[in-house]
């Protein structure tokens, strides 16, 4: 079944140490609730570099989200990659093929986002088995 899931998710943000990682790269945990058609929660990790102040920067990130779509319980990792040039972005954020669990098991699709007045919306474009 093809389906689209839209609403709206808070995020928290909390820088961590450097570790092993060079000190130029920035590490994040991420932690999300979402509400809409998505209703749940969400962990994850982000990695980025650059200077987002001057307009150009880089993230990856994987999350795990624990969550009800569309009604259907269950679990599944979204993977990100952004790019920012010169305040122009790019954006790509998809489910990690083989990731879903419960009645989620088998989800593909894209997740989009977009930030207005400081609100993350979100549309889910997916896939889940019959």
């Amino acid at each position: 079944m093809q389906a689209t899931a839209q609403g709206t998710f808070t995020v928290t943000l909390t820088p961590r140490p450097a570790g092993d990682s060079p000190a130029d790269l920035g590490r994040f945990l991420l932690a999300k609730v979402f509400d809409g058609a998505i209703l749940g929660t969400a962990a994850g990790e982000m990695l980025s570099a650059g200077n987002p102040a001057s307009g150009s920067a880089g993230y990856v990130a994987l999350e795990w989200l624990d969550v009800s779509v569309a009604g259907r319980q269950g679990t599944f990792a979204l993977q990100h990659t952004g790019t920012m040039d010169a305040g122009c972005d790019s954006l790509s954020i998809t489910v990690v093929p083989g990731s879903g669990s419960g009645a989620l098991t088998g989800i593909s699709g894209r997740f989009e986002l977009e930030r207005v007045d400081g609100v993350h919306r979100y549309t889910l474009h997916y896939q889940l088995p019959d």
